[in-house]
């Protein structure tokens, strides 16, 4: 991955506007400072899901880096940009995190697919679980088009899912250079090492990136199929879902689809079980569907709520992420839980 957002280099100076808002957030002034930070809120919160592997952890890394960095203004001299000092902060909050976490897991980190479906998976709480990032915003601000396609690759689901087998200071190397354009110097100095631990580290994270994800970017099926032909094929799939269509559900599929649900333990791979799932339980066992179309992870995704009749109150269920390839579904990721919606600016009930 090329550099992703077009912000200053870390050896860049701060402008004249920034200077005179530094001074004034440091004489506390709150609007300076948050006309300071404003811009980078989001490119900052991708990095820090992307260190974390959860929307949650990344709000309060963020919340927490940026009360450390106005209580450390008088530290940041300027020789750096702000946009370099920040990722500082909020890089080496994760990296604590990190440190004192568990990694987040998808079902297929745990065992293999289950031939059937089984009827009777309970939840696995004591697994922290990856989970999805909303794509509200994702593209926002002064990136060029291509740096904002390449912002959207950097949290497809499976590159977050294999950040989360790395190492903390693997992560961070991979990230910052790879997806943020700094050098190995830079990073060192950030992560109080030496250039050579920093290219250690980057050469083990692409190793082991490459090996769980071995394939080309979702970015380039999606945009080979168009947004038209995506937004097709995913109302068909909700459709089926609502209709309780097996056949139309099955034709969108490919041979070696996957299908897994965290925090449920259980997953199914290659079309006769994804099958056997979808006609057990999502097709029959659940009484009445409705959906919403959204976006996560760069992403097309539906937000499904489930209801016990088709006249009563749906309640949120799932967002469900999709893996397209070859104008058929590859993939589909079900994040279970009401507490996903939120994020997405979704309601948690529907009529």
């Amino acid at each position: 991955m090329g550099e992703v957002f077009s912000g200053p280099s870390a050896g860049s100076v701060v402008s004249a506007a920034e200077h005179a808002d530094l001074a004034r957030a440091r004489a506390g002034d709150d609007a300076a400072f948050t006309r300071l930070i404003q811009p980078l809120r989001r490119e900052l919160h991708a990095h820090c899901y992307r260190m974390l592997g959860s929307t949650h952890d990344a709000d309060d890394a963020l919340q927490d880096a940026l009360l450390r960095a106005w209580r450390g203004l008088a530290r940041f001299e300027g020789r750096s940009s702000l946009r370099s000092w920040l990722y500082v902060v909020a890089t080496r909050i994760c990296l604590d995190i990190v440190d004192t976490r568990a990694k987040r897991a998808m079902p297929v980190d745990l065992g293999p697919s289950s031939e059937r479906a089984v009827l009777d998976s309970a939840p696995l709480t004591d697994v922290a679980w990856l989970g999805p990032y909303p794509d509200a915003g994702l593209g926002d601000g002064p990136a060029t088009p291509a740096a904002r396609y390449e912002q959207r690759e950097a949290v497809e689901l499976a590159f977050v899912a294999a950040l989360q087998h790395l190492r903390g200071n693997q992560r961070a190397a991979l990230l910052l250079f790879d997806v943020l354009g700094f050098s190995a110097s830079e990073i060192a100095s950030m992560m109080d090492t030496s250039a050579t631990s920093v290219n250690s580290a980057l050469a083990r994270a692409r190793k082991i990136v490459a090996e769980k994800v071995p394939g080309s970017a979702q970015q380039q099926a999606l945009r080979r199929m168009g947004d038209g032909r995506v937004r097709e094929i995913v109302t068909r799939f909700a459709t089926a879902l609502e209709r309780g269509d097996a056949d139309a559900l099955v034709a969108l599929l490919t041979e070696d689809v996957t299908w897994s649900m965290p925090p449920l333990p259980h997953w199914y791979r290659g079309l006769a079980a994804v099958t056997d799932f979808a006609v057990q339980v999502p097709l029959t066992r659940c009484p009445s569907w409705r959906h919403r179309l959204t976006g996560a992870n760069g992403q097309p995704a539906v937000a499904c709520y489930l209801g016990e009749s088709p006249t009563g109150v749906h309640h949120a269920w799932s967002i469900n992420v999709l893996t397209l390839r070859d104008y058929h579904i590859a993939e589909i990721t079900s994040f279970l839980g009401s507490e996903h919606f939120a994020p997405f600016g979704l309601p948690l009930s529907v009529p």
